[in-house]
């Protein structure tokens, strides 16, 4: 009877011991799966993560090629106008400035410089402080008018060197270059002295940056005291000279290190100074074609004949996302876009 009880208390031990925890082979079997389940869920979770960073950064290289083309395209369709005619009759009283001569030639109001060519309006470089143009890029100067709501109320004569404007808070100070035209032509000037809550607006000679050469508005223009006078009428349109240059640049902020800038002109204390202005960051390259009334292609700024008869471009940029990861190839996502532009005042 006890080797019946010892059998029994053995059997109970032993069943006990079989039920109690997991072996150390599937601990092991148990750790594999897990990990295997916790690789997938972290596969998948880099791939959504890959996924959403290059969804981003596509997202972002369109929206700043919109951008620049939207931006770019107002200056184009601007280029030459003058608000009052486009009979190429333009007057400029201005002195000459060495170095400074693109910003006031709205006689070619377009213009543009293709690879190796040297832009006047910023040189070539690898320099961001100042901001320089890069190498192998093409740039293009827009000189135009921009919008004031103003107009000539009344001149005294065709030799006074000023006249009345129809509204006493013009916003025009000195050393702001203006364009005045009506039907017969538009003249360039600066404005040296607006007085009487600047409703008269002054353009003297001898004083200002660069200054003016003649009292006299007519057209052609004569650089004497009075020159060739001219009496703006009633209601001749009045605007603010508007000069860019679009170019890319070496940036400091951007992660390409480049980027499509603006140089503009500014008056900086009674002195136009151009100034360059940074647009759209990542833009690594520009190339610009251009149509010519008459033709049936468009050409790059080398085989332009008359820069006056062109009347279109077509502006290619290279934008690369700001990521530098965010490609497939764990590289940035660089992308080319081609926009086409008319020029506004000289369609038929």
């Amino acid at each position: 009877m006890s080797n019946q009880l010892v059998n029994r208390c053995g059997s109970i031990r032993r069943k006990r011991r079989r039920a109690h925890g997991f072996t150390l082979i599937e601990l092991m079997v148990a750790m594999l799966l897990g990990l295997i389940v916790i690789a997938g869920v972290v596969s998948v979770f880099l791939a959504g993560q890959q996924s959403y960073r290059t969804n981003q950064a596509l997202g972002d290289v369109q929206d700043g090629s919109r951008l620049a083309f939207e931006m770019m395209a107002r200056d184009i369709r601007d280029a030459g106008l003058t608000g009052c005619n486009n009979n190429g009759r333009i007057a400029n009283v201005l002195n000459p400035v060495a170095g400074s001569g693109w910003w006031t030639n709205l006689g070619v109001a377009l213009i543009g410089y293709t690879t190796g060519q040297v832009d006047p309006a910023v040189a070539f470089g690898t320099t961001s402080s100042p901001v320089t143009r890069v190498a192998a890029t093409d740039s293009l100067q827009l000189i135009g008018a921009a919008g004031s709501g103003l107009s000539v109320a009344a001149t005294p004569s065709s030799t006074a060197a000023n006249f009345q404007v129809n509204d006493p808070n013009s916003g025009l100070v000195p050393g702001d270059v203006i364009i005045v035209c009506d039907p017969d032509h538009s003249t360039i000037v600066q404005v040296t002295s607006p007085t009487s809550g600047n409703q008269i607006v002054v353009h003297n000679t001898g004083t200002g940056t660069p200054g003016n050469c003649s009292k006299g508005l007519g057209y052609p223009t004569r650089c004497s005291t009075n020159g060739n006078p001219y009496q703006f009428g009633p209601n001749s349109q009045v605007f603010k000279l508007a000069a860019t240059d679009w170019f890319i640049g070496n940036s400091a902020n951007a992660a390409s290190g480049r980027s499509l800038y603006r140089m503009y002109v500014v008056n900086n204390a009674g002195t136009p100074t151009p100034t360059p202005q940074e647009m759209v960051p990542d833009v690594t390259d520009m190339k610009i074609t251009y149509h010519q009334q008459g033709n049936a292609s468009f050409v790059g700024a080398a085989l332009v004949a008359d820069w006056a008869k062109v009347d279109a471009t077509q502006v290619t940029l290279t934008v690369q996302s700001s990521a530098q990861r965010a490609g497939t190839d764990v590289k940035p996502i660089s992308r080319t876009f081609t926009a086409t532009t008319t020029v506004r005042n000289r369609v038929n």
